[in-house]
């Protein structure tokens, strides 16, 4: 299968002059555009949404109609257009259909994105950290950064993420990925630290590469985590970024120790005022046997960040995500190669990066195997695990699922430092669970209830 069918690529074609189109005059021809898709909308699939994007841009003073056009005031024109292809057109438009009708084919999840590790070797030892877990003496080598791309993409996956230890330690190697993979988008979760003007100038070249910058409070409570000076140097990046008008987003892990902070008005203000454009929020997991169980967030921050992000969303210029709490929105768990996977630097292929165990490897075996391997074959056959879209998680939310699959499958820790037992990792999270049944159960009274069982499976097994 080449990268696109001839169909996909007049498709991308008739997207690449519609971008070309509104970017002449945003403001007037963006609405025109939405007219257009209701116009021919004949079946309706897209007309709710159109009029409520509509709506919101009609509206100069609607948190969404600022963000939206901040993307043409704020970002150099030829990073927001080679991100839109690549994000939009590519990945979403285009790659997604692709997945979907493979994953039919195969019987198995295909990704829409897939995270990797270049390396284990990190600058910083932030607490609690399960990353510093592997130890710094895993890389995976360029060329099979670049097979896993280039196999992704003959599955529709156009979408790439690095995490690690931390992904800039190799940001030679990311650029060159970029380069050679133009028609991708990437995204890097960092601790920021290791930008200067040289690698900013690299990245206004590429045009496809956009930091989430770990940011976990203010001054104190991120140097106290994360080392001392931290901060000053997260705020450098985004001074810089913002400067060079290259797109940036935070990545936030909301604990016991700093939701209340987090999940504020202030801090959220501030860091929209910095540049940032997008939050993705995580939640504390003690992965690792020198994790922090203590710094689990409780069912009550847990439900004040439930609450926080859906109000931003109606009030505040920043696109948020929150992986757990909006399991309603995703039909429940994403990992497991349903929405996305984790490759970590020694090649094997784990669920999620929070679930450090593998029964197949990049180096033995190709992308499709690994999918169609008894672990990934497990999550794609217990999807969703709870009916309850707010109890998303095979090992935070529902006791003993991830260890029911993890022995059924016969995976192994791929933790080479301390590999942690499954079933003592699972036990780990009991309480949280127990705790917050009750909580999510109310939520999804109130709230997403509405989609059905067999709705939720449905859209479970869609990707």
């Amino acid at each position: 299968m080449s990268d696109k069918t001839i169909t996909e690529a007049a498709k991308a074609i008739a997207y690449q002059q519609a971008l070309k189109y509104i970017n002449k005059d945003p403001e007037e021809n963006i609405p025109k555009l939405l007219n257009l898709l209701e116009k021919f909308d004949l079946g309706g699939q897209i007309t709710n949404q159109v009029r409520t994007v509509r709506s919101a841009i009609q509206d100069k003073d609607n948190n969404w109609s600022k963000l939206l056009f901040s993307l043409w005031t704020d970002v150099d024109d030829g990073v927001r257009t080679r991100l839109f292809e690549n994000f939009v057109i590519n990945a979403s438009m285009l790659g997604s259909p692709r997945q979907q009708q493979l994953s039919r084919k195969e019987g198995c999840n295909i990704p829409w994105a897939i995270l990797m590790d270049p390396t284990s070797a990190c600058n910083l030892k932030c607490q609690g950290c399960w990353a510093s877990e592997y130890g710094g003496g895993m890389n995976l080598t360029f060329e099979e950064m670049d097979s896993v791309i280039t196999q992704g993409k003959k599955m529709g996956t156009y979408f790439y993420l690095f995490s690690g230890g931390e992904p800039m330690v190799r940001r030679d190697d990311i650029i060159r990925l970029c380069e050679k993979h133009p028609d991708c988008a990437f995204l890097a979760f960092t601790n920021g630290t290791l930008f200067d003007e040289a690698f900013a100038d690299e990245m206004l070249r590429v045009k496809n590469f956009v930091p989430a910058l770990s940011i976990e409070g203010f001054k104190e409570a991120t140097d106290n985590r994360r080392g001392e000076g931290t901060y000053d140097k997260v705020i450098a990046t985004m001074e810089l970024l913002k400067r060079k008008k290259l797109p940036f987003g935070i990545s936030l892990c909301y604990t016991s120790a700093n939701t209340e902070v987090i999940g504020s008005d202030a801090y959220i203000d501030h860091m929209i005022e910095l540049g940032a454009k997008f939050a993705w929020f995580f939640t504390y997991m003690p992965v690792g046997v020198d994790a922090v169980p203590e710094l689990m967030a409780s069912p009550e921050q847990r439900a004040h960040m439930y609450h926080t992000i859906r109000s931003w969303r109606n009030t505040k210029p920043i696109f948020t995500l929150d992986f757990w709490n909006d399991g309603e929105y995703a039909g429940g768990c994403i990992a497991g190669g349903r929405c996305y996977l984790h490759i970590n630097a020694n090649g094997d292929m784990e669920p999620c990066a929070f679930i450090h165990y593998a029964d197949a490897n990049i180096r033995k075996h190709s992308l499709l195997e690994g999918y169609k391997k008894p672990l990934f074959m497990q999550y794609y056959n217990n999807q969703p695990f709870n009916d309850n879209m707010l109890m998303p998680c095979p090992l935070l939310d529902n006791q003993d699922r991830l260890s029911d699959m993890v022995t059924a499958s016969g995976a192994k820790s791929t933790d080479l430092k301390a590999p942690e037992d499954v079933n003592a990792l699972c036990g780990k999270c009991h309480n949280a669970a127990r705790r917050w049944a009750p909580v999510a159960e109310e939520l999804w009274e109130k709230g997403g209830k509405h989609r059905t069982k067999a709705h939720v499976r449905e859209k479970a097994k869609a990707r």
